[in-house]
């Protein structure tokens, strides 16, 4: 388990200082596969740095399994660091070493036996599907190759927890889905705990359990993926689920109020409800946005509609009577 305890940080810079973590309190448990979103400069990174103490808080607590890792002596701490493994954007591969050397480099800094580390480092090399690239070099492999490389350095500690940040946003869509299927049958192999750092929402709906969002600095929301992202109640959350924008050349707000539909299952996704409005209250509602999604193997519906202002209340009533269906006003600014 892996506990975040009011954690703060802050930077100096040339014009003064800038607070990049506030307060920031996490619980991730053992075998998760937890996700924290947010946009560019929400302190995404510099969180999952202070998880592994390559980046200290100036403030708060940082606990995993246990024990406060800024409470270890430095030996302590290095024994700790090698069950928190990190892979990166860029992959970070010694590019004048094999692949095989490449994954042994961690057991070598550990004092392992040459012979042992070859031997893990193959099975690494099976495990992540790459057993013919030992003897190549990480020039040439495909960026999905490398991060796999990557990714069997890590494992070649025995990790407890793999800290991913934004390890896929080099890679392309096919690319990207491969690896992340292959962290989560890693996951569940291993049982071993995945924290993923990404600023791409399908990264997140693909392999993670819970997700939190970060704002500013701060934990706007969070919570399982399911209900995070099929309703997300903090205006970050929104501006990430529902960016905004389009739907202010489609209607008219001089007219009409909006109302987002939230369906929770797959038989009220597939209820005609704006034709039923239309036949049977002869309300005439303007879809603005639509779309299905599954999440956690559910499905989930999303609709934005405008009402005529004269009809709204009417029209609510008629909508809630049906159940699993959310219904919830919102400014016509935001979609």
């Amino acid at each position: 388990m892996i506990e975040l305890k009011h954690i703060c940080k802050t930077f100096d810079s040339g014009g003064g200082e800038v607070e990049a973590l506030k307060d920031v309190s996490l619980t991730i448990e053992k075998g998760e596969i937890y996700g924290i979103i947010g946009m560019s400069g929400a302190g995404k990174s510099t969180l999952v740095r202070c998880m592994n103490l390559l980046e200290r808080p100036t403030s708060g607590e940082i606990w995993v399994d246990g024990q406060e890792l800024e409470q270890m002596s430095a030996k302590d701490l290095r024994r700790a660091r090698r069950e928190i493994t990190m892979i990166f954007q860029h992959f970070n591969l010694l590019m004048q070493r094999t692949c095989l050397r490449n994954v042994c480099f961690p057991m070598e800094l550990s004092g392992m036996k040459k012979a042992d580390a070859e031997k893990r480092a193959r099975e690494l090399l099976d495990l992540v599907g790459l057993p013919d690239k030992a003897n190549a070099y990480p020039a040439q492999l495909s960026g999905g190759q490398q991060q796999r490389i990557a990714i069997a350095r890590a494992l070649a500690t025995n990790p407890k927890v793999l800290l991913c940040d934004e390890a896929t946003s080099a890679l392309d869509p096919n690319t990207t889905h491969q690896i992340l299927q292959l962290i989560r049958e890693l996951n569940r192999k291993l049982h071993i705990t995945v924290v993923i750092i990404t600023h791409q929402m399908s990264v997140v709906k693909e392999i993670c359990d819970k997700v939190a969002i970060l704002d500013g600095g701060e934990v706007a929301e969070e919570g399982l993926v399911s209900a995070v992202f099929a309703a997300p109640k903090s205006a970050a959350g929104r501006r990430l689920v529902f960016p905004g924008g389009a739907d202010a050349l489609v209607s008219d707000p001089a007219s009409e109020r909006r109302v987002r539909l939230i369906f929770r299952d797959s038989q009220t996704t597939g209820i005609p409800l704006v034709a039923r409005l239309a036949a049977e209250e002869s309300i005439y509602c303007n879809v603005i946005s639509a779309s299905t999604q599954k999440l956690s193997r559910e499905v989930y519906g999303s609709m934005l509609l405008g009402i005529p202002s004269a009809h709204f209340d009417r029209a609510v009533d008629f909508i809630k009577a049906y159940p699993n269906i959310q219904v919830e006003e919102v400014e016509h600014h935001v979609q």
